[in-house]
């Protein structure tokens, strides 16, 4: 008896720990279905999500820019200008550059490697000259690629006999902005005094118009232009340059610089020489603006590079969603971005 009654109670325990066993088995089962639901769900959300913003933006478009250079704050500024517009538009945008404004084969290799990639429907390109980058447009071109012109004027005709296409130019006037630099200049000096330049990197267009401008205002006010030479947008070339002109000319009473990188040099040059030359530089960098500030320069034209850059990628991100595609030989529409004079009179402003 004792023994039966044993297995019969060991039958039973068997019994109730398999009935125990399999209840816990049947509530993992459910917590691992909940779960998996649960995670189904935040999955489905997220998706909704992604899809949602995926309709707030301009499709699933990328587009790119190639700048001179990002070792300036006028070109960190034009970047600045792209990224806030592109959130803005809710947009992806790549923007690269050569390592300095001499960096031809760089910017070459940018533009090819961008076009190759098959991501972009429009790219703006900011090239160093008026031809450096012509040969990489007109594979953009053949491509079905967009192109805005930005800042340095593209030459259109070689351009075109390559077989490349352009959608647009902006910059500032150029030809303006050197004639203001010249005027405020010659407002300070009597008629006859020597003056000079120093020019950007020879062949570069925007650089030749700012002096030309400049070289208008001059003669309109019966100047004596007695140097004009390029320092390749370089700050340590142009303190040569300077130091060069005023051993030269030793009456000498003004310097227009095409950009303020420059101008800076100059005006150390002219400290370093202990002599009174009134410095005018181009672009509104805050270092020039500050030597405005303090009287170590005159005055500086400043450009403004957040809004040329954010109308580039303005007119690029148009040109897509109108599905525009190249035309070798279409004319394209420039787009004037105005400049500011700078002096004395209006620099803290500018630096607070």
């Amino acid at each position: 008896m004792r023994k039966g009654k044993i297995v019969a109670l060991v039958a039973a325990a068997a019994m109730a720990l398999s009935a125990c066993g399999a209840g816990a088995a049947k509530t993992a089962e459910t917590t691992a279905a909940a779960g998996e639901t649960k995670a189904a769900a935040e999955a489905s959300e997220k998706a909704g999500e992604t899809e949602k913003a995926g309709e707030a933006a301009s499709g699933d478009e990328a587009y790119a820019i190639v700048l001179k250079t990002q070792s300036s704050q006028f070109w960190q500024d034009m970047k600045a200008g792209i990224e806030d517009e592109a959130k803005k538009l809710n947009v992806t945008v790549d923007i690269q550059s050569g390592n300095t404004e001499d960096d031809v084969e760089g910017q070459v290799t940018i533009l090819e490697n961008f076009i190759s990639s098959g991501k972009y429907k429009a790219i703006g390109v900011a090239p160093i000259s008026d031809v450096n980058l012509n040969n990489a447009i007109a594979q953009a071109t053949k491509a079905g690629i967009v192109v805005v012109d930005i800042d340095e004027k593209i030459n259109a005709d070689a351009l075109g006999k390559l077989g490349g296409a352009l959608s647009a130019y902006v910059a500032t006037d150029n030809q303006a902005v050197g004639k203001m630099a010249g005027e405020e200049l010659t407002k300070q000096l009597e008629k006859g005094s020597e003056v000079a330049i120093i020019e950007g990197k020879a062949g570069a267009i925007s650089g030749e118009q700012r002096r030309d401008g400049a070289k208008a205002a001059f003669e309109e006010a019966g100047m004596k232009l007695v140097d004009s030479q390029p320092a390749d947008w370089d700050r340590t070339k142009a303190f040569d340059v300077a130091t060069n002109m005023m051993n030269a000319h030793p009456d000498l009473k003004a310097f227009y610089a095409c950009n303020d990188t420059m101008a800076l040099g100059i005006a150390e040059a002219v400290k370093k020489a202990g002599k009174d030359i009134l410095v005018c530089g181009t672009d509104g960098d805050k270092e020039a603006i500050s030597a405005v500030d303090k009287g170590e320069m005159t005055a500086t034209v400043a450009q403004d590079p957040k809004a040329i850059g954010a109308k580039s990628l303005d007119l690029l991100v148009e040109a897509v969603k109108n599905g525009e595609k190249p035309e070798v030989g279409k004319e394209f529409k420039t787009y004037g971005i105005e400049a500011i004079l700078i002096n004395k009179d209006n620099a803290k402003s500018y630096l607070n």
